[in-house]
C-alpha cells in the first residue's frame, strides 16, 4: 500500500469516527422546547421499541388524574402528516399516553386536554425510545417506602396512597414499616447489604438503636438471619403461631381483655403476630383452666391441680393409681371404631405429606393436616376416657391434673397420688397402689454410647472445677481413703459404685478422649490440657528429683498441683442416665454444665432421632419454633435446631441429673448387737 492509499484509508476512518461521535453526541431533542398539544393529536409511534402491551394503566390513570402528568412525553411528526394539527407519534411515554386515553374514554378528560410533549426529529425518535426503555430502572423498595412516608406526612391516608398507586392497603402499610427502619440500615438495604427478609424482620421494632445493635453488633453472621432477628426483637413476646396458650385462650379473648398484639405485616397468614403481654395471656389461660377444674373437682377427687405446660419431672414424682375401664356397649364399639378409622386416615395423610419429597412446601396444607391428625387422635383419647372409672376410695386418696398439651388442648390425668402420700396409700392397701413401683420401665431417652459420651463431658467439667479447689480436692480424697483405713468403723455402709475417684491414681485423661470424639474441642478439655501443660513444664524431668522438688515448693504450689492430680483421677463415665456419686461433687462445686457443653450437631443432635430433636427444641425454646423442624429432613432439622438452641442453655437430662446413689445402713442390727453383748 502506497502513502496515498494510506492517507485515503486514514481519512475514511476519520470520517467514520466523526460520524459515530456526531451520533453519540446528538442532543436527542434536548434543544427542543416542551410544547403543550391536544391529546387528540397524539398516537403511538411505529418507532417505539416497546412492543409488549403496557400494564398497570388503570393505576397510572388514577395517579395522573390526582396529580396531573408530571413528566412530558417525547414525540415526532409522522411521515405524510403535515400541517398545524398533524398527528404526532409518541416514541417515549407509551404508558402515560395509554393512561390519558383511558381517562378520555371514561369521559374524565377530552381530546382538547393539553399534554406536555417534547417534539424531536424522526431520526432521533428511535434512539429516544430505546434509551428510555433500556435505561429505565424501577424504584428501590427503600426509596418507595420513604416516598410513601412523605405522602403520609403531607396528610395523605394509606387508602389514598393505595388508590393512587393501585396497590393493596397492606402493601402501603408494609412500605411504611420499612420506612421506619434506621436510615443507616436503609442505606445498606439500598446497596444490597441486606435482604428484603432481613429488613422486614428489623421493621418489627420501631427502636432504631435496637435495630442497629442487632445488625452491627452481631457476633456471627447467622445472628443476622431473619429468624434470629425476629427472635431477638420479640424475645420477651410470644409468637401466636401454633402457641398452645393462644390456641386455648384464643386471640380474640386476649385482645378483648386489653392485650396488645404486635402484628407481623410481612406475613401473609391471618392473625400472625406477637403477644405483647405474656403475663395477661398466662393469667387468662390459668383462669379458664380453673373454671374447667371445678367440674373435675366435683367428681370427688382429693385435689385438682392445673398447669399451662406439662412438667415431666414434677409429674414423675407422683404415684399413679390404676383405674378400671367398664366394658363398651355394641354402639360404643362402633362409634370408637369410626373415630379410630378417621384418626388412622388423618395420620396416614400427614405421613404421606412428610414422605413426599417431590411436593413443594405448603405451610397451609401442612398445618391443616397436622390439625386434623391432632383432632382425630384427641377425639379417640377422649372417647376412651369416658370408659375410665374410679372408686370413691381412689378419689379420696388421689387427685387430678388439668394440663395444656402442645396444641392447646386440655388433657386431664386422674389418679395421681402426691409424693408424700404414696407410702400411706401403699400401706392402706388401696387397689392399684402397687403400681407405684411396678410400672413398666420406659425406654431410656439416650442409648449407652451417647450416655458414655455425655458423662465423659460431665467428668471433664468436674475436673476443671475440682482442680481449682484444693480444699475440696483434699476432702474428696480423704472421703475415699478414710473408709478404707477405718474399715471396721464403716463396714456396714454400702452402696453401688459409691466412689467417684480411683485411689490407685488411675488417670482418666486418655479414657475421656476415647469415649467422646469431640472432647478435644470442648471448653473443659482445653482448660484441662492447658493446666496439664503448665504443670508438665514445671515438673522435673526425672522421678528421682520429684520428691526433693516437691519439698522445695510453696504450700500454694503443692496444694494446686495436688488438686489437679486428684481431679485427673475422676471418672464418672457411665452407660446409663442413673444416679452417680459424682453428682454430690457437682452440687458441692456448683458445676454449671451449660458453661462447658452446648448442643450442636456434633455433640448431640446427630446422635438422636428427628423426633427427639423436635422434642428438645419444643421444650427448650417453644413448640411453635420447633414445628417447622418436623417437616425437614434429619440433617436439615439438626442444622436448624443447632441455631435455635444456641442461646437456650439447654442441657440433656444425663447432664442435669444430680441424683446420687443411696447409702444403706443396718443401724438397727448394731443396736441389737450391743444389747446382746
Amino acid at each position: 500500500m502506497d502513502d496515498r492509499s494510506l492517507v485515503g484509508a486514514t481519512a475514511d476512518h476519520a470520517d467514520v469516527v466523526d460520524s459515530q461521535a456526531a451520533l453519540l453526541e446528538t442532543s436527542l431533542g434536548s434543544d427542543a422546547k416542551v410544547e403543550y398539544v391536544a391529546l387528540s393529536r397524539l398516537t403511538t409511534s411505529p418507532l417505539n421499541v416497546r412492543r409488549k402491551a403496557p400494564t398497570g394503566i388503570e393505576g397510572l390513570a388514577e395517579s395522573i388524574s390526582a396529580k396531573g402528568l408530571l413528566q412530558n412525553l417525547v414525540a415526532h411528526a409522522l411521515k405524510g402528516k403535515r400541517g398545524k394539527h398533524a398527528l404526532l407519534g409518541v416514541c417515549a411515554g407509551q404508558r402515560r399516553l395509554a393512561a390519558l386515553q383511558l381517562l378520555a374514554d371514561a369521559g374524565r378528560i377530552d381530546g382538547a386536554y393539553l399534554v406536555p410533549v417534547k417534539v424531536v426529529s424522526e431520526a432521533e425518535a428511535l434512539a429516544a425510545s430505546l434509551i428510555e426503555n433500556h435505561a429505565r430502572e424501577p424504584m428501590h423498595a427503600a426509596d418507595l417506602a420513604v416516598a410513601f412516608l412523605l405522602l403520609i406526612e403531607e396528610g395523605r391516608s394509606a387508602d389514598y396512597i393505595a388508590a393512587l398507586f393501585s396497590v393493596p392497603v397492606l402493601t402501603v402499610q408494609r412500605r411504611l414499616k420499612i420506612a421506619n427502619v434506621s436510615p443507616k440500615l436503609l442505606d445498606l438495604y439500598r446497596n444490597d447489604g441486606m435482604s428484603t427478609e432481613q429488613v422486614n424482620a428489623l421493621a418489627l421494632s420501631d427502636d432504631h438503636a435496637m435495630q442497629e445493635r442487632l445488625w452491627f453488633e452481631a457476633a456471627q453472621s447467622w445472628l443476622r438471619d431473619p429468624h434470629q432477628l425476629r427472635a431477638a426483637i420479640t424475645s420477651e413476646e410470644i409468637d401466636v403461631r401454633n402457641n398452645p396458650l393462644v390456641s386455648f385462650v384464643t386471640l380474640d379473648a386476649y385482645e378483648a381483655a386489653g392485650g396488645f398484639v404486635r402484628r407481623d405485616l410481612f406475613s401473609d397468614k391471618r392473625n400472625e403476630g406477637y403477644i405483647g403481654d405474656a403475663a395477661l395471656l398466662q393469667q387468662l389461660a390459668t383462669e379458664r383452666l380453673m373454671v374447667l377444674a371445678q367440674d373435675v373437682a366435683a367428681e370427688g377427687w382429693q385435689f385438682v391441680e392445673t398447669r399451662v405446660k406439662r412438667d415431666y419431672s414434677e409429674l414423675s414424682a407422683y404415684g399413679r393409681l390404676s383405674s378400671h375401664s367398664r366394658d363398651m356397649t355394641k354402639k360404643e364399639k362402633t362409634e370408637l371404631g369410626k373415630l379410630q378409622k378417621s384418626r388412622d386416615k388423618a395420620a396416614a395423610a400427614l405421613n404421606a405429606y412428610y414422605d413426599d419429597e417431590s411436593e413443594a412446601e405448603d405451610d397451609d396444607k401442612r398445618d391443616a393436616l397436622e390439625e386434623a391428625a391432632n383432632a382425630t387422635s384427641a377425639a379417640c383419647d377422649q372417647y376412651v376416657e369416658r370408659l375410665e372409672s374410679w372408686t370413691q376410695e381412689h378419689m379420696a386418696s388421689a387427685g387430678a391434673f388439668l394440663i395444656l398439651d402442645h396444641a392447646g388442648q386440655v388433657v386431664i390425668e386422674r389418679g395421681l397420688v402426691k409424693p408424700e402420700d404414696k407410702a400411706a396409700a401403699q400401706r392402706s392397701g388401696i387397689e392399684g397402689a402397687a403400681s407405684f413401683t411396678s410400672e413398666k420401665k420406659a425406654k431410656p431417652v439416650h442409648g449407652e454410647k451417647l450416655c458414655r459420651r455425655l458423662t465423659a463431658h460431665r467428668t471433664a467439667a468436674v475436673q476443671v472445677e475440682l482442680a481449682a479447689n484444693p480444699n475440696v480436692a483434699l476432702a474428696v480424697l480423704m472421703n475415699r481413703m478414710i473408709p478404707t483405713v477405718f474399715d471396721e468403723h464403716f463396714r456396714r455402709d454400702y452402696s453401688n459404685n459409691r466412689n467417684a475417684i480411683e485411689v490407685s491414681a488411675t488417670c482418666s485423661h486418655s479414657k475421656l478422649l476415647r469415649e467422646a470424639d469431640d472432647m478435644a474441642a470442648s471448653t473443659a478439655w482445653k482448660e484441662i490440657d492447658a493446666e496439664r501443660s503448665k504443670w508438665a513444664a514445671m515438673l522435673p524431668k526425672q522421678m528421682a528429683h520429684l520428691l526433693p522438688w516437691l519439698l522445695e515448693q510453696s504450700d500454694d504450689v503443692k496444694a494446686n498441683l495436688f488438686a489437679f492430680c486428684v481431679a485427673a483421677t475422676l471418672d464418672s463415665v457411665s452407660g446409663t442416665d442413673s444416679a452417680h456419686p459424682i453428682n454430690a461433687l457437682c452440687d458441692v462445686l456448683n458445676v454449671d454444665m451449660a458453661k462447658y457443653w452446648t448442643p450442636t450437631r456434633e455433640t448431640y443432635l446427630n446422635h438422636v432421632s428427628k423426633a427427639r430433636i423436635v422434642e428438645v427444641v419444643s421444650n427448650a425454646v417453644s413448640p411453635e419454633v420447633a414445628a417447622p423442624l418436623a417437616s425437614m429432613k434429619k440433617d436439615e432439622a439438626a442444622a436448624a435446631a443447632e441455631i435455635r438452641l444456641s442461646e437456650s442453655g439447654w442441657i440433656p437430662e444425663v447432664l442435669t441429673n444430680r441424683e446420687t446413689a443411696k447409702v444403706y445402713s443396718d443401724e438397727i442390727e448394731d443396736e441389737e448387737d450391743e444389747v446382746t453383748e
